[in-house]
């Protein structure tokens, strides 16, 4: 009787996904916001001449963009090369992505008829999605895939204020003033976004991260009153897609708690908060993050040295998926990131 051979070991139990859940690895895991591209010279090559949205909607670079810094790398799970106002561009809103500005509305939502004139999401509006993902999965294998969204209140914002903003004025001026009008924005992108992580999942993605690039601008109780319950209305139908879901925002230390408590499994930690700080505060969630991307200019060692700590603060947490504090900076030099990911794929405390 010859005994069968071992099953090839998937996503589900690579260390990535382990941590995310919360059990134990053999190894901290690492992976790097906005590892597709940014600094590759690959990407650099792949997406000359082509804009943005167009290479986002193109499955043949998005799945090689995805897979250039797995393939340089090793890293322990690859991002969807996209972007989070591509969803709006694929229900029919005139943006475009701006080289040097960033996302531009074409005509800002002012009244309800705006937001009614948003049409739902659908899986036929991002076909090039569920290709681009199920392809990605069969040359991934056992390498994870992290599906993504932007959040409500940072797609609003970039839908009110027409561009990016230092201030989101109008935005909140929306929410304070008109909270109506605000809803039912916060509503269409909420519906947008889950619909957009669903296509994900369903074509193959391991875990989900919803980006909330701009909740820093939020006071906790306006957070709570007038973001939170939109942003937990996506993670809760990713969840019960059944993967783990990331949530992650940018200068929101005061915001960490209510984060994770909207119905994350992961809270992404900016470099601003030192991890155990944000480990008190998130419960028993696992933490991701969270190195400053300015140190991969610093000398090796120093760098290093600052993962270290971060890997050590990091074993108190109930799993820890280390990251950047936030994505990838355009003039990193790879090599650092190769020597980073080794470093902390084979990083074992001293004594």
């Amino acid at each position: 009787m010859t005994s069968s051979p071992a099953a090839t070991p998937g996503p589900a139990e690579s260390a990535f996904v382990k941590a995310a859940r919360g059990e134990p690895t053999s190894h901290t895991p690492v992976w790097f916001m906005r590892q597709a591209g940014r600094s590759l010279p690959e990407y650099r090559r792949v997406r000359e001449g082509v804009g943005m949205l167009e290479s986002c909607m193109d499955p043949d670079l998005v799945v090689e963009i995805t897979m250039q810094p797995v393939r340089r790398y090793g890293v322990d799970a690859a991002i969807f090369f996209s972007d989070i106002v591509l969803p709006l561009k694929a229900v029919g809103v005139d943006l475009d992505i701006v080289a040097g500005v960033g996302p531009v509305v074409a005509k800002p939502v002012r009244t309800l008829a705006d937001v009614e004139a948003i049409p739902d999401l659908t899986p036929e509006h991002v076909g090039f999605v569920t290709e681009a993902v199920g392809r990605l999965v069969g040359e991934l294998g056992a390498t994870p895939l992290i599906g993504f969204a932007g959040a409500p209140f940072t797609v609003a914002s970039y839908l009110v204020e027409g561009g990016p903003s230092k201030d989101h004025a109008r935005t909140k001026a929306m929410m304070f003033g008109e909270p109506e009008l605000w809803d039912a924005l916060m509503r269409k992108i909420a519906g947008i976004a889950s619909a957009y992580l669903e296509v994900q999942v369903r074509a193959g993605a391991s875990a989900v991260q919803l980006f909330d690039s701009w909740a820093g601008a939020l006071t906790p109780g306006d957070y709570e009153r007038q973001v939170m319950p939109h942003s937990a209305r996506v993670l809760t139908q990713a969840g019960e897609l059944g993967v783990p879901r990331i949530h992650f925002g940018v200068g929101t230390s005061n915001l960490l708690g209510l984060m994770g408590a909207a119905g994350a499994d992961v809270v992404g930690v900016d470099w601003r908060t030192p991890l155990a700080s944000a480990i008190s505060v998130v419960g028993d969630r696992a933490v991701q993050g969270n190195l400053d991307p300015t140190l991969v200019f610093a000398p090796t060692e120093v760098m290093l040295g600052r993962a270290a700590e971060i890997i050590d603060a990091g074993r108190a947490a109930n799993g820890h998926i280390f990251n950047l504090g936030h994505g990838v900076l355009p003039d990193t030099n790879p090599d650092q990131l190769a020597r980073l990911t080794e470093f902390v794929q084979g990083y074992s405390p001293a004594g």
